[in-house]
């Protein structure tokens, strides 16, 4: 029985997983934007390899440093648990670094030691982020084990930026008193405190710490970063007031929220909303745009001459943008099997683009408020579709006070899902010289402005003018009407007379 309540504070079940199965994938797409999942060993004081991953977007802008956080599991865990975390941080330009504790998942190591040798594996990783030039401040999420070993480790470095505590424990000698009475571990009471001084030393000689020494509450008053602390209500193994006792002595700015479940249930969506928040409060990540608007604001800024590869890969980050959930498929190399058209991907964009006044786009109209089409830059005859009959018409429209949005050319039939391949009877040359419609207006005019009639309206016209029609004919003879009586009245009059 002793043994077996040693083992389960210093030798818990390991967490064995495959990181290619458990992990997010090298590459992969999160909310319509990619990131790499970068692993890497590091070497703790111990000697003992740790195995760890940090994930990045794929393209960081020049001159730009992010700030990190660093995910903490718990006893039982290891670096597959911040996979939440990153759905949490990687959207606001946090990067994040998880890795396995020594006696953890796939590090080194025998034994844990429930924070305090694994503070000194989270000074290893602190180190490896400071020496990295794109990483600016740093912050720590840990949960159980790990919030203690935040905790440890916060009140040795003042230079974090912030915390976040979940379900940490207050004393760890109470906590085995507690845990005696909550498993119903027949041991006589005079026993129990006999029992936990033999294992405190067999645990002594085997994972070389004291259970003694880990008392987080003293560590709270000589902390002062900003920390936002959570624990679930129901929590039988580690329970509440574990966080109540370190919250109330902690020096530092603090807010404790508390949340139905249990120590292993999933957390409730506004306390993600909260660390979130929380992150972004204590480490100011900068704000880039995405690589597809760069592209879009690059492609209405070049003009004349716009190559057709610029506006494949615009429209490939559309449709890469559209991606609301993790996924590691990478963005279709060709958007002609797409189930939107180039229109309606450009539609979908140019209503996010900053225009103060409906008016400032007004000179690309014609005069029936209709989308004009551009000109296309180089010189040729007009492609004629044998199978439509119709011609492309070109019309170019400039402004002087305005700046150019450019011209699209040479996809005339993308917008149609075909290709260039699927018209042999069509040079490439011609090809080019097709022109697409330019969509220049923000959704909202094209809703009150259709580019077509509706029927209904058509006949509505045609009825309003065949009644004005009707009234002119009817007021032109009631006027010759009366002109006549006029006429024969005076003619009585003067024969009267």
């Amino acid at each position: 029985m002793i043994e077996q309540f040693v083992n389960f504070v210093i030798r818990p079940p390991r967490a064995e997983y495959n990181p290619d199965q458990y992990l997010w994938e090298p590459e992969f797409t999160l909310a319509g934007r990619k990131y790499k999942r970068i692993d890497l060993e590091l070497s703790n004081e111990r000697n003992q390899i740790l195995k760890c991953s940090h994930y990045v977007p794929a393209v960081i802008p020049e001159n730009t440093a992010l700030p990190c956080v660093i995910y903490c599991h718990g006893n039982s865990g290891c670096r597959a648990d911040a996979n939440e975390a990153a759905v949490i941080l990687l959207p606001s330009n946090i990067t994040l670094f998880a890795l396995d504790f020594a006696g953890s998942g796939l590090s080194g190591g025998e034994y844990v030691s429930l924070g305090w040798h694994e503070k000194q594996d989270l000074k290893c990783v602190v180190s490896f982020l400071r020496k990295n030039k794109e990483v600016s401040c740093i912050g720590l999420w840990g949960r159980s084990m790990g919030a203690v070993t935040s905790l440890l480790y916060g009140a040795e470095d003042p230079s974090i930026a912030g915390m976040v505590l979940d379900s940490a424990f207050s004393n760890l000698y109470e906590l085995m008193l507690e845990l005696v009475d909550v498993y119903k571990i027949r041991v006589p009471k005079f026993t129990v405190k006999m029992a936990v001084q033999y294992m405190r030393r067999v645990i002594q000689r085997r994972a070389k710490f004291d259970i003694m020494d880990l008392n987080v509450v003293q560590f709270a008053p000589k902390t002062f970063i900003p920390a936002l602390f959570g624990h679930a209500s129901s929590d039988m193994f580690i329970q509440p007031h574990h966080t109540d006792h370190i919250h109330q002595a902690y020096a530092g700015d603090k807010n404790l929220i508390k949340f139905d479940g249990d120590h292993n249930t999933s957390r409730p969506q506004f306390y993600y909303d909260s660390v979130s928040i929380f992150f972004y409060n204590v480490l100011h990540p900068p704000q880039f745009p995405s690589s597809c608007s760069n592209k879009l604001e690059k492609y209405y800024n070049r003009g004349a001459g716009t190559n057709e590869s610029l506006l494949c890969e615009i429209i490939n980050g559309l449709r890469a943008a559209g991606t609301d959930c993790g996924s590691s498929s990478a963005a279709a190399t060709s958007f002609t099997n797409a189930t939107k058209s180039v229109v309606e991907l450009l539609t979908e964009r140019v209503n996010q683009l900053s225009v103060k006044n409906d008016n400032d786009l007004d000179f690309l109209l014609d005069e029936n408020h209709n989308l004009a089409e551009m000109e296309d830059n180089t010189p040729g005859p007009h492609i004629q579709d044998k199978a439509t009959k119709q011609n492309e018409e070109c019309c170019s429209y400039t402004s002087s006070n305005r700046e150019s949005w450019g011209r699209c050319s040479s996809l005339g039939a993308a917008s149609d899902g075909s290709s260039s391949g699927g018209r042999p009877g069509v040079s490439d040359h011609k090809h080019k010289s097709m022109t697409l419609r330019a969509l220049a207006t923000p959704l909202r005019r094209i809703r009150r402005k259709p580019l077509t009639i509706p029927k209904e309206r058509k006949n509505r016209s045609l009825w309003k003018r065949l009644n004005q029609e009707r009234h002119d004919m009817g007021e032109s003879l009631t006027q010759r009407f009366r002109q006549c009586l006029q006429g024969q009245a005076q003619h009585k009059r003067t024969k009267s007379s």
